[in-house]
């Protein structure tokens, strides 16, 4: 039965447990009454008391004054928004608040986008009964940051920046100190936000309703003529972004508040770290290699050059002898055209991308056990669960906005356990740590699994109608030596049967992994078993659970599901079945082969052996990224011919014969998919940089210069192919995707799915597989020789190589990689803290800088790639995955001398 309340003499209906202020701008709109405290992403605090209004049970009790934004609106209960009462009490607080406020409105950054100004403009205040004020008037600014600024003689003391910090981020770098007139704003123990242990989310700033928190871009963010909605480029979280811009110049960035992703929210690299866009070392023309040297050429001429070379290779040693590598920073569409390019024009399933590096194991693994290699719930299901289980990642540094909300649901109560063998952020807040040994995954896990059945705790009704294999399975688990897996993991195995016992007993529970499970010799085994995991606790096909991996860049998922593998194509359709193959061959009207091209892997050691002649990689930094950079730089320079696509000057465009300059992500169109299956648009802020074209044109201008037609680069038309050939994509066009995306499987009607597997899975019965532990050969080869293991991770401020994060004013917070070492390895070596070690592998010897550090235990070393000077992956080991060929970067026998 619908329930409805007053506004003055008006019905309006209620929904359960809504706020009075909420009531009123669903039906009056968002500005029908006023706030100073008041953000879509912060829970209520009643603050500023602008939102109060009267209120009476029935209309003819006495009136009470409340303040609307956490009072609960009841049914018959009427409500006068605007009665004299309510103005005269709005005016007096207006005028307290400015008695203690600097009135230079026309100067002040926030002139035209302050709530204080619009509200007392509204209210007409005019003049000030009171007398000034002095407490906040002379506060030292703040200036000092690369992207924080406070202000504080202007602020009102709202607490949005302080809440924001605490609900949204998670961090508590602000608070107040102080009473009285001496009350005001501290960052940490009273320092500047530089000196602080701010991450610079810029969370304060946007919820700042003056300009008392601000950043460097908040005063021109105001003066924007247009503002665009679209995408960020970084990780896989999928964060929207509202981009400012006049003419071809951005302005700022601001995160949107109805952003299904991320909620008003973004980290310091999405809201700060988009200057690269113009910057001077841009490539700005095609270059092709004369004499030794890499010189400008035309457009035309580069692509005759190649359209000719290709063609060469193709008719002297066939289509095989050619490779392409495309690029997760790319769109959707330009992956597509990239491999539809490769099997199409030069004929050849030679197509690999940097998900083989990184969470090729992940879908193997999951397609193995699930029959789907994606995620198998979304972020949202965050609020849903019990018991979170986060592996081999750090979301705080890789996956910023995700690891805000998982610290978050830790803060309100749900249990976490952390399985890594760094101390991370998060597992300061985790219920267990079990730090592993780098390598040990299948063991832990079969730990886990062993305790699981020996306490009863599997879900047989589950087990018996969704799953086959379990006798089997259970046979294998219960067979384990747990003395050895003990001694292989490091972690007692008293903490590990409590985690297990959390895990399995909670009501629901879901894991995340990262790169910390796929990057080993055992990634693909490490997945199943995280998925045997779901599977015999009954945690999968519904909301709260489930198995989600974090994708590292921003299109990981996507460049996948459009068949940038050489065993896939688009969809991870066979195209080694002939129905399947001959439906794409109708659509790309050639032949297509149906044997399996190279993984990247393969390419190189074909590129040495001079099988492979020519590569074409669209916007990676193979070089830089790749484990032992010496064999890829020898790979590289055996081709007769290298084709690069680049935003700027790399390690790899060194090797090139040709380079093609590209646009970013700011200046094209097209679609993302994040790690929750969620395709969202990619809007162009402003037109490409002059000498440069989208990488989907690019690939769409040699398609059509070697004969092949293909249309100009449209989003929407490519969209509308692909949605011809992938199942899952099937419901999927330009205008359905709207603000928000939609999350595949999307059915031809438009309807998507949040939660996969939820009756039945993919391949019928979900399948439980025993896997027993196998030692990574890197370690067991090198360890009498290199003693300690190397494992690699990611910081906050920068992303991979860097490319682009190190050309914006976020290289000021980080400026260098470094090399974690305990203290009593540091001790034992003689190392001291900040002074460079060599740090030696079987493959070579680099200098890094010592950070002493508790984070990782004696015996583990860890360290970041950002900064190529380091050439870090000179000394990476090229062992890889045993099914999936993604390289070892966890685990690196390695030895260290001061």
């Amino acid at each position: 039965m619908k329930k409805y309340a007053y506004i003055n003499d008006t019905a309006f209906e209620i929904q359960e447990g809504e706020s009075i202020l909420t009531f009123l701008r669903r039906h009056k709109g968002k500005d029908f009454v006023p706030t100073l405290c008041d953000a879509p992403n912060l829970k209520p605090f009643g603050a500023c008391r602008m939102c109060s209004v009267q209120i009476s049970k029935d209309g003819n009790g006495q009136l009470k004054t409340v303040a609307s934004c956490h009072t609960q609106v009841v049914e018959n209960q009427k409500i006068f928004p605007h009665s004299n009462a309510v103005q005269r009490l709005r005016n007096n607080i207006l005028e307290l608040v400015i008695t203690d406020h600097p009135l230079d409105c026309l100067t002040c950054a926030a002139n035209g986008d302050c709530q204080l100004q619009t509200v007392a403009g509204d209210h007409g205040i005019t003049e000030i009964r009171y007398p000034e004020g002095k407490n906040h008037l002379d506060r030292e600014k703040d200036l000092d940051h690369p992207f924080m600024l406070s202000d504080l003689s202007k602020c009102i003391n709202c607490y949005q920046c302080v809440r924001a910090c605490d609900e949204v981020q998670g961090e508590f770098v602000l608070s107040m100190a102080g009473r009285g007139f001496d009350n005001r704003i501290i960052k940490g123990m009273d320092t500047t936000f530089d000196l602080s242990e701010c991450v610079s989310c810029g969370a304060c700033s946007q919820a700042c309703p003056t300009a008392a928190i601000s950043d460097v871009f908040s005063t021109n963010y105001k003066k924007a003529a247009e503002k665009v909605r679209t995408v960020c480029t970084y990780c896989g979280v999928g964060c929207n972004l509202d981009v400012a811009k006049r003419g071809d110049n951005i302005l700022g960035i601001r995160a949107p508040y109805d952003a299904e992703v991320n909620e008003g929210h973004t980290c310091v690299k999405g809201r700060y770290a988009f200057k690269f866009y113009n910057h001077p070392e841009r490539l700005r023309s095609p270059m092709v290699r004369k004499d030794g040297e890499l010189v400008p050429v035309s457009w035309d001429e580069a692509y005759d050059y190649i359209a000719d070379r290709l063609n060469n290779i193709k008719k002297e040693h066939g289509p095989n002898a050619i490779a392409g590598i495309s690029s997760s920073r790319c769109t959707n569409e330009e992956n597509y055209l990239m491999q539809k390019f490769i099997r199409a024009v030069v004929g050849t399933n030679n197509i690999d991308g940097c998900a083989r590096v990184c969470h090729s194991p992940t879908a193997l693994g999951m397609q193995k056990t699930f029959g789907t290699g994606a995620a198998t719930n979304s972020i949202e299901d965050l609020k849903y669960t019990e018991c979170i289980m986060l592996i081999g990642a750090n979301p705080t540094a890789a996956h910023p906005v995700t690891g805000a909300r998982i610290k978050q649901a830790v803060i309100q109560g749900r249990k976490l356990i952390v399985i890594d063998p760094r101390r991370t952020e998060l597992a300061e807040f985790a219920d267990y740590h079990l730090a592993l040994r780098p390598g040990t995954n299948v063991a832990l896990f079969n730990m886990m699994l062993y305790y699981i059945l020996d306490e009863g705790l599997e879900d047989e009704s589950f087990i018996e109608s969704r799953l086959d294999g379990y006798d089997e399975f259970r046979e294998g688990i219960l067979a384990l030596d747990l003395d050895k897996m003990e001694e292989v993991t490091g972690v007692d195995r008293e903490m590990v049967r409590q985690a297990a016992i959390m895990y399995a007993s909670a009501n629901n529970a879901m894991s995340f992994h990262g790169l910390g499970v796929t990057e080993h010799y055992q990634g693909t085994n490490g997945v199943m078993l995280i998925a045997d995991l779901a599977m015999i606790t009954g945690n999968i096909g519904r909301r709260g659970v489930g198995v989600n991996p974090l994708r590292g860049q921003n299109n990981v998922q996507g460049s996948a599901d459009m068949g940038i593998q050489p065993n896939l194509g688009p969809g991870y359709l066979n195209l080694g079945v002939d129905s399947i193959r001959e439906k794409f061959e109708m659509v790309y009207g050639v032949p297509l082969q149906s044997e399996n091209g190279m993984t990247i892997p393969k390419m190189w050691e074909a590129a040495k052996e001079g099988e492979l002649k020519a590569l074409w990689i669209m916007g990676e930094d193979v070089v830089q990224t790749e484990p032992n950079s010496p064999s890829v730089r020898e790979a590289l320079q055996s081709l007769d011919l290298f084709v690069l696509q680049e935003l700027f000057p790399s390690e790899t465009s060194s090797f090139a014969d040709v380079v093609l300059p590209a646009s970013s992500f700011l200046e094209k169109s097209g679609t993302f998919t994040n790690g929750e299956r969620r395709v969202q648009r990619v809007n162009a802020v402003i037109d490409p940089l002059p000498g440069t074209k989208p990488d989907g044109q690019i690939i769409v201008d040699i398609m059509n210069r070697m004969g092949y037609e293909e249309p100009d680069y449209d989003p929407a038309n490519v969209l509308k192919e692909i949605s011809q050939l992938v199942p899952f994509f099937k419901g999927i066009t330009w205008e359905r995707l709207g603000q928000n995306g939609l999350q595949w499987p999307v059915a031809e009607d438009g309807t998507d799915t949040q939660i996969l597997h939820k009756d039945v899975f993919k391949i019928g019965k979900g399948q439980l597989k025993f896997v027993d532990f196998i030692e990574s050969r890197e370690w067991e080869t090198h360890q009498n020789e290199f003693p300690f293991i190397l494992t690699t991770n990611r910081e906050l401020e920068h992303y991979n190589s860097g490319s682009m994060t190190r050309r914006t004013d976020g290289a000021k917070l980080l400026t260098e990689d470094t090399l974690m070492i305990n203290p009593k390895d540091a001790a034992s070596k003689g190392i001291k803290d900040g002074e460079f070690v060599k740090l030696r592998s079987a493959r070579g010897e680099i200098q890094i800088k010592a950070r002493i550090t508790d984070e990782v235990k004696a015996g583990i070393l860890s360290t970041t790639f950002h900064f190529p000077e380091l050439k870090v992956n000179d000394i990476t080991s090229e062992e890889l995955d045993t099914q999936a060929d993604c390289p070892e970067y966890k685990v690196v026998a390695v030895d260290v001398f001061a």
